[in-house]
């Protein structure tokens, strides 16, 4: 019996298990995929502790950082993106680390949206930021303009962008002041930080990427009238980036997407958890 698993502090909201799982059952493995409640301090001792049925692991918060020190590999991705959110077992019984966020948000972005990306806002400039502002890049941002409520607080984001291969030209200003250009703006702020003026000034531009998930939709996702990428594409894309990785198996996305739906239709009627 192969295993893998979420950790995190907290990790009862996390939709992890119910994603891989459907990838499993879908794809005909006899896999496990548990969720640990497993913090930054108590992390290198888990990994020790793990025997060689264990294939692969998803991290959350706040294990993103940490997770790279403990790691014999760091794919170049995780590296520019200064955390991993997957391990995968290594034939020597050391991790190496990926980051499945920033192709996972390329993916999602591509299944909405084919045009061209030359500008882009990004709401916030935390880590999730950093992710989808290495992902814009990608696709061909030159400009990227990083909204936040406290500036000196993005830095680290800021050089995370502008290391990219591409070196984007990156400028911060502040949500109040700051209005959104471009052809995507990105929400990585919680939906009580969208204000009806922020909503508005967002309204202008062609396409709306929400990472928000639950609740949905948010004021800013409610409010689009363009083409919307929601939070639950991201997180289908980057499990199912997760789970190739995991299992050298095609992920079966139309699954693993339909258990994410079904998951948050239950938490939103209160009947279910996603655990």
């Amino acid at each position: 019996m192969m295993r893998c698993g979420v950790l995190g502090d907290p990790i009862a909201h996390s939709l992890s298990p119910v994603l891989h799982r459907a990838g499993y059952a879908a794809a005909g493995l006899d896999w496990e995929y548990d969720a640990h409640r497993v913090g930054e301090a108590e992390l290198a001792d888990f990994l020790a502790g793990l025997d060689a049925s264990w294939r692969g692991l998803s991290l959350t918060m706040p294990l993103k950082r940490a997770a790279l020190p403990l790691a014999s590999v760091v794919t170049e991705v995780a590296r520019l993106a200064g955390g991993a959110n997957t391990l995968i077992r290594q034939d020597d019984g050391g991790w190496a680390a990926d980051n499945t966020d920033v192709p996972g948000a390329v993916a999602a972005l591509r299944e909405r949206y084919d045009g061209p990306i030359d500008r882009a806002t990004i709401l916030g400039g935390g880590a999730t930021a950093t992710s989808v502002g290495l992902a814009l890049a990608e696709l061909g941002a030159s400009e990227l303009l990083l909204l936040v409520r406290a500036p000196e607080r993005a830095a680290e984001t800021v050089a995370a962008l502008r290391a990219h291969p591409r070196a984007p030209q990156v400028r911060v200003e502040t949500l109040a002041a700051g209005r959104p250009v471009g052809e995507v703006v990105v929400s990585t702020v919680p939906a009580e930080a969208q204000t009806a003026e922020l909503v508005k000034s967002c309204a202008g531009l062609p396409v709306t990427f929400e990472v928000v998930y639950h609740p949905w939709p948010t004021p800013l996702a409610a409010a689009q009238r363009g083409i919307l990428v929601g939070g639950l594409d991201l997180l289908v894309h980057q499990a199912a980036a997760q789970f190739r990785l995991f299992t050298g198996v095609e992920a079966p996305l139309t699954a693993m997407r339909a258990a994410g739906e079904q998951a948050l239709a239950e938490r939103v009627a209160g009947r279910g958890s996603t655990r």
